[in-house]
């Protein structure tokens, strides 16, 4: 039987992992206890996630680190309304944040805008009615 593919852990490399700290427990996230000078791992209700230097995390996969502009990549925050959506923007931009595109509803019946983080790490920030949300708060792709 293969081995199930869990998402456990999403590293953001990162140009200061001070600032990037700072930014995400402006968000309501504590660093964890393993965390240090080096890189800081946050506990979610999903994957961990942990910001490192983007010149260590590349180096660690042996590529190059320059390069930037959209990565192919986007994370999601879904919320359990649109008023919830509007209130994570405002934090996300008031945390430091950039907005990248105002929430609207959109042609699959969300409601949904991005904003990137200080290193320009995109998140969709998002309220999906098709996917609900488990007993432990974990969101749920319709099976």
């Amino acid at each position: 039987m293969p081995l199930p593919l869990n998402l456990s852990l999403v590293t953001l490399g990162v140009a200061d992992i001070a600032r990037s700290t700072a930014f995400y427990e402006a968000l309501g996230l504590k660093a964890a206890r393993d965390s240090n000078a080096n890189v800081t791992f946050f506990n979610t209700s999903g994957p961990v996630l942990s910001v490192y230097s983007r010149a260590a995390l590349a180096a660690d996969a042996q590529l190059p680190s320059e390069g930037d502009g959209f990565r192919g990549l986007s994370l999601a925050w879904n919320l359990a309304s649109e008023a919830d959506v509007d209130k994570a923007i405002v934090r996300i931009v008031a945390a430091g944040g950039k907005l990248i595109k105002a929430a609207e509803k959109t042609f699959w019946g969300g409601y949904s805008g991005y904003a990137a983080d200080p290193d320009d790490h995109l998140w969709e920030i998002v309220h999906n009615p098709g996917f609900p949300f488990d007993d432990a708060g974990r969101l749920r792709a319709p099976e």
